[in-house]
């Protein structure tokens, strides 16, 4: 499996595909930090750009689930079995990871005024890597093995992704839970809503993955 997962990453690392999320996040920090973040402000920014970024992985992980053929991608499931669907996760799982490391450290060099503590650029890293998960989500869950059309497929990232925010404004639990870090960030509460923020994130990435496995089954 990690064989098929190096050949995946590099597969879509030669494609054009690897580069349009990656100027679209970019695109998107720039302007983001486009001024000094002040001191103390750092979780706020940290919290905007974690959600914010959230389309920007799914579209990374739909684009190299998307890279493989059609053909390739049968005789990788004939050849591993269901470690191939694992695989698929894992690859899209790296180059989001990548991409958030992009996210988390630029502000670091040309983005906040002072270095923050610690604890904040742990709390930035950790949101970060709930978005990365939530992203890889509905990246594979708008991929061509479940969604062959490109513009339905286009329609429902972005469509899901509004969705998650306009659920998410109401209750921690109605969506992934990325308006309330902000919200929380954003008031001052983000260390005492991290735990059910967290619990919350586990719990839908956790359902999304089970619906993506279960539609492979019936759709490779």
């Amino acid at each position: 499996m990690i064989a098929l997962t190096g050949f995946r990453i590099a597969g879509y690392g030669r494609s054009h595909r690897a580069f349009q999320p990656l100027l679209l996040l970019l695109v998107v920090i720039s302007l983001l930090y486009a001024t000094a973040v002040p001191e103390g402000d750092e979780l706020t920014s940290y919290a905007d750009s974690a959600a914010i970024l959230i389309p920007v992985f799914a579209w990374a992980a739909r684009g190299l689930l998307d890279t493989e053929p059609d053909e390739q991608r049968m005789i990788a499931l004939t050849a591993v079995g269901r470690a191939e669907i694992a695989s698929g996760l894992l690859a899209a799982l790296v180059c989001n990871a990548i991409l958030a490391l992009v996210a988390v450290v630029w502000p670091l060099v040309a983005g906040f005024a002072v270095v923050p503590p610690g604890g904040t650029l742990v709390t930035g890293v950790g949101l970060h890597g709930l978005a990365v998960l939530a992203g890889t989500v509905i990246g594979a869950l708008t991929s061509r093995p479940i969604m062959p059309s490109p513009a339905i497929s286009i329609v429902v990232l972005i469509g899901g992704y509004v969705a998650i925010l306009m659920a998410g404004s109401s209750s921690v639990w109605a969506a992934f839970p990325a308006m309330s870090w902000m919200h929380a960030a954003n008031h001052g509460e983000l260390a005492a809503r991290l735990p059910v923020i967290v619990v919350s994130a586990a719990i839908w990435v956790g359902v999304g993955l089970f619906g993506y496995a279960g539609l492979r089954r019936t759709r490779p």
